[in-house]
């Protein structure tokens, strides 16, 4: 357990910018301290020891500000960063080299029992105030964008952005999000429906100059350009525009 908590503190060191070096880490980071509690709870949890596992877990809590259940299976390197507000619940699971920011929920819906919390693949990035709620996995190399609410699996490799969490898939390219700690690359799905719009619109401003002769003013068009081009074109450029388009 010794081994592992210094492996996770050298982890963090290596990925955190902000870390000087390990022992800053081990001594100043609470999100390091809330792994390091939730390891020794963990261990009274599996022995059946359930009293002592839930009163370090609220110990921990009280510290650290995160709130990790004993139940919790969690591997190797995960990176809590600034901590404060994070839940993860009873059932849920996560991989190595994972990063969770602040305010982040890994929780259930209803009250059923059995596996009712999600399942976090390796070197998934979940950004601050995110919430993933559900029985269900979230893929390797996945983002999960700021604020975004997921409710449903996440395919590996994917970005998930807004409330209720959409995917977007970046055309192949396969990335480690958890070390890279990038926040705001990520595709606007508001920006990809209305670029979907106005190429519908378009469509049918031409059928209609076509079939029945009629021009549509050049200065709508025009406005219509400048408002949306812009974000459609760097759309296009990210590679993640859509296919029905």
């Amino acid at each position: 357990m010794i081994s592992q908590m210094l492996d996770d503190a050298k982890l963090i060191a290596e990925r955190d910018p902000a870390a000087k070096n390990t022992i800053e880490v081990i001594l100043l980071y609470p999100g390091f301290h809330a792994v390091c509690f939730h390891r020794l709870a963990h261990w009274f949890y599996k022995n059946k020891m359930f009293f002592v596992a839930r009163m370090i877990s609220q110990f921990s809590r009280f510290l650290t500000g995160v709130e990790i259940h004993p139940g919790a299976v969690i591997g190797k390197g995960l990176f809590i960063d600034h901590g404060m507000g994070v839940v993860i619940g009873e059932t849920a699971e996560i991989g190595d080299n994972c990063t969770i920011y602040h305010n982040v929920t890994l929780g259930g819906t209803g009250k059923d029992t059995g596996k009712r919390h999600p399942t976090i693949g390796n070197n998934v990035l979940i950004s601050s105030g995110a919430k993933i709620l559900g029985p269900f996995k979230v893929g390797d190399n996945s983002r999960i964008g700021a604020n975004a609410v997921v409710l449903n699996e996440v395919e590996p490799d994917t970005t998930v952005v807004g409330v209720p969490g959409r995917a977007v898939k970046r055309a192949g390219r396969k990335v480690s999000p958890s070390i890279e700690l990038d926040q705001i690359h990520i595709p606007d799905p508001v920006a990809q429906e209305l670029c979907k719009l106005l190429y519908r619109v378009e469509n049918l401003e031409s059928l209609v100059t076509k079939e029945h002769g009629i021009e549509m003013d050049e200065t709508i068009k025009k406005m219509q350009r400048e408002i949306f081009c812009g974000t459609c074109e760097m759309e296009k450029k990210e590679g993640d525009k859509d296919e029905n388009l």
